[in-house]
């Protein structure tokens, strides 16, 4: 087995329960780890042969492009389609962090993380 890691994609989305946040966006970051059998790909030196995190960031990225409300919901999105569109993904963990929320502090951002294994 083995673990693919993407950290931090930067995209700018329209997130959030507040009218004004989907309105003006907001800056977010996301960190998609995925695992898989890598032993394949090791040996044989061929994209096929493994999960391409050109389709991944793809995912995220589009995804992120959808609004929602809550982080979790994008969030489990992403999983969704990661697992319906790569079946050689078997467990997901995945992280969504809104820079800079409008909740009256000085906060650099928060963060939701989810973990789903293949069904």
């Amino acid at each position: 087995m083995g673990i693919i890691k993407l950290k931090n994609i930067r995209t700018f989305s329209y997130h959030g329960c507040l009218p004004e946040e989907t309105k003006i966006g907001s800056e977010y970051t996301v960190d998609l780890e995925i695992k898989t059998d890598l032993r394949k790909a090791a040996e044989s030196d061929h994209l096929k042969d493994t999960v391409d995190y050109v389709l991944l960031n793809r995912i995220v990225v589009e995804e992120m492009h959808i609004a929602s409300k809550l982080l979790e919901h994008v969030a489990h999105r992403i999983i969704v389609r990661v697992f319906g569109e790569i079946p050689e993904v078997s467990r997901i963990l995945i992280s969504v962090s809104k820079i800079n929320p409008p909740i009256g502090g000085d906060v650099e951002a928060v963060t939701i993380v989810m973990e789903e294994y293949r069904s």
